[in-house]
C-alpha cells in the first residue's frame, strides 16, 4: 500500500497525459510528421526493435562507463578535498565554475582530439555527471556533527578512524542523492555526445530518423532514453537501500503508515 501511494498518482497522471496526447491526436488528425501519437511510437518501435537494440547499447555501454569513472573520480576528488582544506578552497570555486562551461562548445573539440569512438562519449558523460557527485559527497562531509567528532577525538580517535567510523557513514547519504541526479545527466551526455560524433547510439538514431521525416522513431529513441534513466535511477536507489539503510531517503519509505498494521 505504501508503494502504491507513492507511485500511484505519478502513473495515473502519466497515463492521463498520454490518452489525452493520443485523443488529441486522432481528433484533430495530426500529420504523424509532425506529432505521431503515443499507440504509433510504441507500434513503430516494435516494429524497428532490431534497429532500436542495436542503437540501445553503445548507449548504455558509454553512460555506464562514463558513470563509472565519474563516480570514481568524484569520490576521490571529494575525499582529499575533505581533508586538505587548503585545496577545498582553492578548488571547489573551480569545480563550480566548469559547470558554466558549455558542453556544446566543448564537444566538438573531444571529437577532435580523440575520435569518434567510445573516449569523447565518456568523457561528455563525465563532465556533466562529476559535479553532482562530487559536491554532493562534500556537503555530505560537512553535515557530521562536530559534537561527534569531538566524541571520538575524546576517545583518541585518529582521523582515518574518525573518517571511517563518522564522516563517511554521514556522507553516504547526500552522495546517493549526487548519484541519482548523475545517473540521468548521464544518459542526456551520452546522446549528446553521439550527436556530435558517433556512428550508433540513440543519438544517431535521432538523427537519421529525423532526417527521414520519421517523427515516431524519434520518438521512440526519446522514450528509450527515459526508460534507460529512469532504470539507472531505480538501480541507484535499490543499492542506496541495501547498502545505507540509516538513509533518511529509506527510513522514510519503509516507515509504516499511521493506523497501519503491526
Amino acid at each position: 500500500m505504501a508503494r502504491l501511494g507513492r507511485w500511484g498518482p505519478p502513473v495515473l497522471v502519466l497515463l492521463l497525459l498520454l490518452l489525452v496526447w493520443e485523443l488529441a491526436v486522432r481528433v484533430a488528425d495530426a500529420d504523424p510528421i509532425l506529432l505521431p501519437g503515443p499507440v504509433r511510437v510504441v507500434d513503430s518501435l516494435w516494429s524497428f526493435r532490431d534497429q532500436a537494440v542495436r542503437h540501445l547499447v553503445p548507449t548504455l555501454l558509454e553512460t555506464v562507463v562514463g558513470l563509472a569513472v565519474s563516480i570514481a573520480f568524484g569520490i576521490g576528488v571529494a575525499i582529499v578535498l575533505d581533508r586538505v582544506a587548503v585545496l577545498r578552497r582553492a578548488i571547489e570555486p573551480l569545480l563550480v565554475a566548469s559547470q558554466t562551461i558549455p558542453i556544446v562548445a566543448v564537444a566538438p573539440l573531444l571529437v577532435l582530439w580523440f575520435g569518434f569512438g567510445l573516449a569523447p562519449k565518456v568523457v561528455v558523460v563525465v563532465l556533466v555527471t562529476f559535479f553532482p557527485v562530487a559536491v554532493s559527497l562534500l556537503d555530505g562531509f560537512r553535515s557530521a556533527a562536530p559534537e561527534a567528532t569531538d566524541l571520538l577525538r575524546s576517545y583518541a580517535a585518529r582521523e582515518s578512524q574518525t573518517f571511517r567510523l563518522l564522516r563517511w557513514p554521514v556522507a553516504m547519504p547526500s552522495l546517493f542523492t549526487g548519484l541519482r541526479v548523475a545517473v540521468v545527466y548521464g544518459v542526456i551526455g551520452a546522446v549528446f555526445g553521439e550527436y556530435v560524433g558517433a556512428t550508433e547510439g540513440l543519438g544517431i538514431w535521432m538523427q537519421l530518423s529525423q532526417n527521414s521525416f520519421r517523427t515516431d522513431l524519434v520518438f521512440a529513441a526519446v522514450l528509450l532514453s527515459a526508460v534507460v534513466s529512469l532504470a539507472l535511477y531505480a538501480l541507484v536507489s535499490i543499492a542506496e537501500r541495501a547498502l545505507v539503510p540509516w538513509s533518511p531517503r529509506v527510513r522514510g519509505a519503509t516507515t509504516p503508515a499511521p493506523g497501519g498494521g503491526s
